[in-house]
């Protein structure tokens, strides 16, 4: 099996300080500072990466186990929202929640529904994160 690797960089001290992530393969490259991690700035967090690892691992997953059950999705589009908070004083991702969109011919929306909450723990991503809490909210569309 491959190993990925991915590197940051931090200049500085926390507040004033700065820094850049960076995907091995080059397919994603952004700053990061105090002030896109905790406040609105434009820039990118670490936050957001693990949410679109989370939203590509479960949109994968979720077709490999369509196609296990007989079923050709022509579409999956997965939003991962993760909550960072505070916990007994520390920094924590307090929540993922997983809103996924499924355009999937010929199955019915108790299927889909079935399927998608087996993948939201068979995940790679989501065994990974097993400590944090997940919430799925999947729906047909056409």
């Amino acid at each position: 099996m491959p190993v990925r690797r991915a590197e940051a960089v931090w200049n500085g001290i926390l507040r004033d300080g700065n820094g850049t992530m960076t995907t091995g393969s080059g397919g994603c490259e952004g700053p990061f500072s105090y002030s896109t991690r905790w406040e609105d700035a434009p820039g990118s967090n670490p936050e957001e990466l693990l949410g679109a690892a989370h939203a590509g691992c479960f949109s994968m997953a979720l077709t490999s186990a369509l196609e296990r059950a007989g079923f050709q999705s022509k579409r999956i589009h997965t939003d991962a929202m993760v909550h960072l908070g505070k916990v007994d004083g520390k920094s924590r991702i307090t929540l993922i929640e997983l809103i996924c969109e499924g355009n999937v011919p010929g199955i019915s929306p108790e299927q889909f529904q079935e399927i998608a909450e087996a993948t939201k723990t068979g995940c790679p991503v989501s065994a990974a994160l097993a400590a944090t809490p997940i919430e799925l909210k999947a729906r047909l569309v056409e």
